[in-house]
């Protein structure tokens, strides 16, 4: 908007307004005298091009968009806490209780996650939460240590994710999200208020709406974590009693409308194993590329579990993983690449996404 105010045509400006009898040149005492003012006055219409561009949601960015998108009642999403399974024995092996609200730190640790039992599942077994938020409390596996002292406990273990830490939302996702609100006003359980509502809970990274999927007043919803892998049956059991719990469903116990039944499903992890005839270069081996072969494909998996939430299908393929293996160092041709056994594309159906599993190269 205001590209056009430089210091050079303000001070061409200014300097037009005086009379030409005048000195006007670089160095003369009018020029001199205006040169400063004109300097001030390209730096305000700089600051006032910024304002302008934090105004509109397009260009807005920080604590600016979060206030743009909150007039709206899109809220940016704030750091979670990650929900791990704990499992806690005494002497001889025996799964043992522990006190709750009691921590625990990992033996070894790379980073400084501190974990508290804050929920019992079973005799032994409970739900940690990371004490500090975000995707640290996903990363790590291993033995835990007790901060304070806990009567019989001689060994304790962190497992599975259960309902995965995420860091705070950032501008573009933000930014999405108040143009999906815009763009499809969610309203009285419609497909756009599930996916706003469902979307918005802790530990889920995408949703695929099903309406009438059995009848009038049915509806199922199928998520994936916010990871982008198969949500655990914990956060899928915890979004069922968020949105309509099964022992009052279709009474508006949740956030479902009355009479609207809802079946919360994840997504189901479908084991893809690649099988590989690599031509490779001199000096390299199959076990220098191996790691780097196991990387790209599984960011080529993750790139397709990223977009599930936007696609009737996933089809991995096999060209696909062909020419990202062709761009690793000390590989020179791919071929008779298989998925699953097979040396077509795999198909996968709407609720399923592809998960890493075995690599298998030979020259």
């Amino acid at each position: 908007m205001y590209d056009d105010r430089t210091f050079d045509n303000i001070m061409s400006e200014m300097l037009a307004t005086v009379d030409d009898k005048y000195d006007k040149r670089e160095g003369s005492i009018i020029y001199n005298a205006l040169a400063p003012v004109a300097k001030k006055l390209a730096e305000v219409f700089y600051e006032l091009s910024i304002d302008v561009n934090l105004f509109f949601a397009d260009t807005s960015t920080g604590v600016y968009l979060s206030r743009r998108t909150a007039e709206y009642g899109v809220n940016r999403q704030q750091a979670t806490k990650a929900i791990r399974m704990g499992t806690f024995y005494g002497s001889g092996d025996v799964l043992v209780d522990i006190p709750l609200q009691t921590r625990y730190a990992l033996s070894n640790s790379s980073n400084e996650a501190t974990y508290v039992a804050v929920q019992k599942i079973s005799t032994g077994i409970y739900r940690l939460e990371c004490e500090t938020p975000g995707v640290i409390g996903n990363q790590e596996f291993g033995q835990l240590i007790p901060i304070t002292y806990v009567a019989g406990l001689v060994r304790a273990e962190l497992s599975d994710v259960l309902v995965p830490g995420e860091e705070a939302e950032v501008d573009e996702v933000l930014r999405n999200r108040y143009y999906d609100a815009m763009n499809e006003p969610a309203f009285g359980g419609n497909v756009a208020d599930y996916k706003q509502r469902v979307n918005a809970l802790p530990g889920v990274g995408a949703t695929k709406v099903y309406p009438v999927w059995r009848g009038g007043g049915t509806v199922k919803c199928t998520i994936i974590a916010s990871d982008y892998n198969a949500p655990s049956t914990a956060l899928v059991d915890d979004v069922q009693t968020i949105i309509d719990p099964i022992v009052n469903s279709g009474q508006g116990m949740g956030l479902a409308p009355i009479d609207h039944k809802v079946t919360i499903a994840g997504a189901s992890g479908v084991t893809i194993n690649v099988l590989s005839i690599i031509t490779l270069e001199a000096g390299s081996t199959i076990g220098s590329v191996q790691p780097d072969v196991e990387a790209t494909i599984a960011d080529y998996l993750l790139s397709l579990r990223e977009t599930w939430a936007d696609s009737t299908t996933i089809v991995v393929r096999t060209a696909q993983i062909d020419a990202r293996m062709l761009d690793i160092k000390g590989i020179i041709d791919v071929t008779n690449t298989q998925i699953n056994g097979s040396a077509g594309n795999l198909t996968l159906t709407s609720d399923q996404i592809p998960v890493m599993g075995t690599v298998t190269l030979s020259e």
